[in-house]
């Protein structure tokens, strides 16, 4: 199975910096694509359909497609593993605070069942939106990984979780967890695939399930205008 899983700051002129809690971005400088460039993008690169609209929900922060993921796993409507198509500004692999350390050496040290208590980590504040993605490849829900990238954005993947010399597998690794491979057997290497250039992608296979992330903090609130957009490409989830 595919999921496509997007943010709202890719479609931006360029990555805003963190809002305090609570604010949007300014519109100077990060203004959004326009709707009919938007949907160009969802035909050509993405391959979407109107007539033909696949499960999707819009959701506030992107830590939820996480729990979207979790949620249509339980229902049977998700089978582990799938891949994903990440469209962000960011990667979400966990680069900047809490960083990639809490998964490596104590999430990865569990067994995989153990791992998928996301609200242990909540509680913890080691889950956030900044770092979902990295707790789902722990989770070992996903066999494939692709990145498409606004062109502003910054360096933010973590040489610790690429196999050692490469720059397009990933493999979430520690002394703490190759001590647990007799239990819980080797963590599995990820084709990861990151797009630079938004243009050079196109979907390989058609999409099972899609989300929509607003991320308030890291788009102004114009970019909201975009929503309508997405939604001629999505029907309500398990229908």
């Amino acid at each position: 199975m595919h999921v496509l899983d997007i943010d709202l700051d890719f479609f931006l002129e360029d990555v805003c910096p963190l809002a305090p809690l609570g604010e949007r971005p300014g519109l100077e400088g990060h203004r959004p694509w326009s709707p009919e460039a938007t949907e160009r993008f969802l035909t050509e690169q993405c391959g979407l359909d109107a007539a033909n609209p696949i499960p999707g929900v819009v959701f506030e922060t992107h830590d939820m497609a996480l729990r979207l993921w979790q949620s249509e796993i339980a229902k049977g409507r998700l089978t582990v593993p799938f891949a994903v198509t990440h469209i962000d500004a960011h990667s979400d692999l966990g680069i900047g605070k809490p960083g990639p350390g809490y998964v490596l050496n104590t999430v990865i040290a569990q067994s995989p069942e153990l791992r998928r208590d996301s609200e242990r980590h909540y509680g913890m504040h080691q889950l956030d939106e900044a770092n979902y993605l990295l707790f789902a490849l722990a989770y070992r829900y996903v066999d494939r990984l692709e990145n498409i990238r606004n062109p502003r954005s910054k360096r933010d993947i973590s040489q610790q979780i690429l196999v050692p010399g490469t720059t397009d597998r990933i493999r979430l690794e520690s002394f703490v967890s190759r001590l647990m491979v007799g239990k819980n057997g080797p963590e599995p290497e990820i084709p990861f695939d990151v797009y630079d250039d938004w243009t050079e992608y196109r979907a390989p296979a058609p999409f099972d399930l899609m989300s929509v992330a607003i991320s308030p903090r890291y788009a102004p609130k114009e970019a909201d205008e975009l929503l309508s957009v997405f939604r001629k490409f999505m029907r309500p989830i398990g229908q």
